[in-house]
């Protein structure tokens, strides 16, 4: 007995097919590939703004230790002319981060409390907000730091 090979007029576009899923199938997979590659960049931009308002606020915390002594005069609440202390310091909070200047209060907060001869609680708020984020109408980004400096 001899096996009947299938009609080959039955199996005409079978490869056309199969081309056509691995293309689809290789399509899928470039598609998440740069799904991942922008969620990446994303993410690292988010991690630099953040690295630099961290870096800001600890700026100022380590200004303020050196000059412990007139710690009440660096109390700001962000909305006005910044005591002289902290021009230069706003406006490196300005020009390093994005969409600070569309926040109510402006930007940023150095809050002094319990101002003694000994020294004070400060807590330094900085705030941000991404182009795309000010659009959408997203809460801005913040970076609290709290310390307790006092003299010596």
């Amino acid at each position: 007995m001899r096996a009947q090979l299938p009609d080959r007029k039955h199996e005409r576009g079978v490869m056309l097919i199969e081309a056509l899923l691995a293309i689809l199938i290789f399509s899928v997979g470039i598609l998440a590939v740069v799904g991942m590659q922008g969620a990446a960049i994303k993410t690292v931009t988010d991690a630099k703004y953040r690295s630099e308002a961290s870096f800001l606020a600890n700026s100022l915390m380590a200004q303020i230790w050196i000059d412990a002594g007139n710690i009440a005069s660096y109390d700001y609440p962000g909305s006005g002319t910044p005591p002289s202390r902290l021009t230069g310091w706003v406006d490196q909070v300005k020009s390093r981060l994005p969409g600070t200047t569309g926040l109510t209060p402006v930007l940023p907060i150095v809050t002094i409390t319990g101002s003694s001869a000994q020294g004070a609680t400060v807590q330094i708020q900085v705030r941000w907000r991404l182009p795309e984020e000010t659009t959408l109408g997203l809460p801005p980004h913040n970076q609290t730091v709290i310390a307790a400096v006092y003299t010596s």
